[in-house]
């Protein structure tokens, strides 16, 4: 049965802004103090979801969270109707509320980890959403994004979804940012690279010493077993902890892999030479495992996170080549652009590559990768996929009208004390759940 890898990419939200809340991530710090332009920010993520689909990729979409959090902000003990809560919020703590705002929910990477049927015991896709607890403003996330997926794939007989791990440092899990998955062929049994920081438990592994790992071992062991994978589809090796502490908070910051290639810095694994050979002679399929390893010679640890060259997308297309589908900033640094032109002449099936203007994107600390969320399915799981939730030339166009109409093209610090934001946020999503028949995924429309 033919088998489809679709990228789910995630609408960036209403209240798309810069706060600068996560610590780690280098991008996002250095952008705190700038402002934010929404409008824009989906419609480049827009532009970016038409072009894979117009090369025949299969193309989804997947919502933003509802944003501000007014629900946690009264937890906290803000009372009052919601523009009340709004604005002794902000008096209080200005930074609390635009953690309440944040839009980080459009790093569908981030969302969950996704096992496709062919590595599972049981031959359903399994999904995990990731507790995100490393940071406050991400760990807000994980139950409507639980909600979204069951909107997405709502048919028990091919999807499996898991409740996220418990809300706790020891069991850190980021999601798909730290998971790759290798295989011949989409449709083919594969094997699932899960990527930790630290254990939490085994105080023997090294760990990094100014930045947190945010994804642990025992989270990953975890996955492995909610998924019911094959032991074959599964291998865990541990992130270098040095280059975490230089601003590569996720693997998918310093690696990227798509069927039978891995594109790695050379200083992205714990014992990187142990690690490589682990993984190719780990590797499931029949074809010729390429990995690609970038010296640091050749590109600099500051030039692969400046430009976020390992945030790239590398996609199968329907022709057989592999394209790597690379922010605009890989274009202007003069190392990166060198070496990509360098691979793709080189002897390995990546053979082309597009750019894309992600600035919005990638002033937070997100590149291509961070937006999509890859999901491996045969053609009758892909049936059994919510079809509006699948792009077309007529949703592309129905979704940019809907952000032009509903969408700020500036955001500020005082803009949060805006309780009209809310409305207008909340306005555009209920629009948005009906435009993907969702039904009722967000607090606001459940408590309605």
């Amino acid at each position: 049965m033919h088998a489809f890898e679709v990228n789910f990419d995630g609408l960036v939200g209403p209240t798309h802004n810069y706060a600068g809340l996560s610590y780690g991530n280098v991008a996002s710090l250095n952008n705190a103090t700038s402002y934010s332009n929404p409008k824009e920010a989906v419609l480049q993520g827009l532009a970016k979801m038409k072009a894979m689909h117009d090369k025949g990729l299969t193309q989804g979409v997947f919502a933003p969270h509802a944003r501000p959090d007014i629900n946690v902000l009264r937890r906290l003990g803000f009372s009052g109707n919601d523009a009340q809560v709004i604005n002794k919020a902000f008096k209080a703590d200005p930074i609390l509320l635009r953690a309440c705002y944040s839009a980080s929910a459009m790093w569908t990477a981030n969302a969950a980890t996704v096992s496709p049927s062919p590595d599972t015991t049981d031959g359903k896709v399994h999904f995990t959403s990731a507790n995100l607890n490393n940071k406050f403003h991400r760990s807000l996330e994980p139950a409507t994004t639980t909600r979204l997926l069951k909107a997405m794939f709502n048919d028990d007989a091919y999807f499996a979804h898991h409740t996220h791990l418990p809300d706790q440092g020891f069991f850190g899990d980021e999601g798909a940012a730290n998971h790759t998955r290798f295989c011949d062929n989409h449709g083919d049994q594969g094997l699932e690279m899960f990527v930790f920081g630290e254990s939490a438990f085994n105080k023997q592994l090294p760990k990094p010493e100014k930045f947190p790992a945010r994804q642990t071992l025992e989270a990953s062991q975890a996955i492995c077993r909610l998924h019911n994978l094959k032991p074959t589809s599964q291998i865990l090796l541990q992130q270098n902890p040095d280059v975490i502490d230089q601003g590569v908070f996720h693997n998918d910051v310093i690696a990227v892999g798509n069927a039978n290639v891995l594109l790695c810095h050379q200083q992205a694994f714990l014992n990187q030479a142990h690690a490589l050979e682990n993984i190719r002679n780990a590797y499931v399929g029949n074809k010729e495992f390429y990995i690609i390893e970038v010296p640091t010679t050749q590109v600099s640890l500051s030039d692969a996170v400046n430009s976020y060259l390992f945030n790239s997308q590398l996609v199968s297309l329907p022709d057989g080549s592999m394209l790597l589908v690379a922010p605009q900033e890989c274009q202007r640094n003069s190392a990166v652009s060198a070496y990509i032109e360098q691979m793709i002449l080189a002897d390995n099936p990546v053979n082309q590559v597009q750019f894309f203007d992600l600035k919005q994107s990638m002033q937070n600390g997100g590149g291509p990768a961070c937006l999509r969320l890859r999901v491996a399915l045969n053609e009758k799981e892909l049936s059994a996929v919510n079809p509006e939730v699948i792009l077309t030339d007529t949703k592309y166009t129905q979704l940019c009208d809907w952000a032009n109409r509903h969408y700020r093209d500036k955001l500020e610090a005082n803009d949060f004390a805006d309780p009209s934001l809310l409305t207008q946020s909340f306005t555009a999503l209920d629009e948005l759940t009906q435009l993907l028949k969702l039904g009722s995924v967000y607090d606001f429309q459940l408590e309605g």
